[in-house]
């Protein structure tokens, strides 16, 4: 059994829920989200709650509950608020820009990095901060993720770009030998 799946997700005012088949919608004033279901679960609306029950008791369909729950009650958040991942540029000269919709990083290399945003996904920058933001959870923190991936901390000097809060364990190098 499930302890977060056991939970009813509360449907917040202006936000519509309707599942269709297989799928689920939900749409709020930030946007529209759209998710398939997982076939072993059963999702219903009842009484401006969704309620999700497994219908057999194998263990794969237990532990797909209370991940199913988890998804949605994530777009229903994500309509009405949104989500942001911030990240930190670390480095002397290392800066972002955005161009329209894309962001641009000077980041020591030879030439500037253009990162495209996908759909749904929006690009603030600082001098040396980004955020990044839009509905979809699942999609802020992958885009987070492959900025990161463009230049990660080095361990030695910490250079790089990482989210906000992270440390980077320094190594102390060849001075520390002798």
């Amino acid at each position: 059994m499930s302890r977060i799946g056991k939970k009813p997700i509360k449907i917040e005012a202006g936000v519509e829920v309707r599942i269709e088949g297989n799928t689920i919608f939900v749409k709020g004033q930030k946007g529209e989200l759209k998710r398939s279901l997982i076939d072993s679960l059963d999702t219903k609306i009842d009484d401006n709650q969704i309620i999700i029950v497994p219908k057999d008791n194998e263990l794969k369909t237990n532990a797909f509950w209370g991940l199913q729950r988890t998804l949605i009650s994530n777009m229903i958040e994500g309509v009405t608020k949104g989500f942001s991942k911030k990240l930190e540029l670390v480095g002397v000269g290392y800066k972002a820009n955005v161009q329209g919709k894309d962001l641009v990083l000077d980041i020591g290399f030879s030439h500037p990095v253009k990162v495209e945003a996908p759909q749904g996904i929006t690009f603030e920058a600082d001098k040396t901060s980004i955020t990044v933001g839009g509905i979809d959870k699942e999609l802020v923190g992958q885009t987070a993720s492959s900025i990161r991936k463009i230049r990660k901390p080095e361990p030695y000097k910490g250079k790089g770009i990482r989210y906000e809060g992270e440390t980077v364990r320094k190594k102390l190098g060849k001075k520390a030998v002798g």
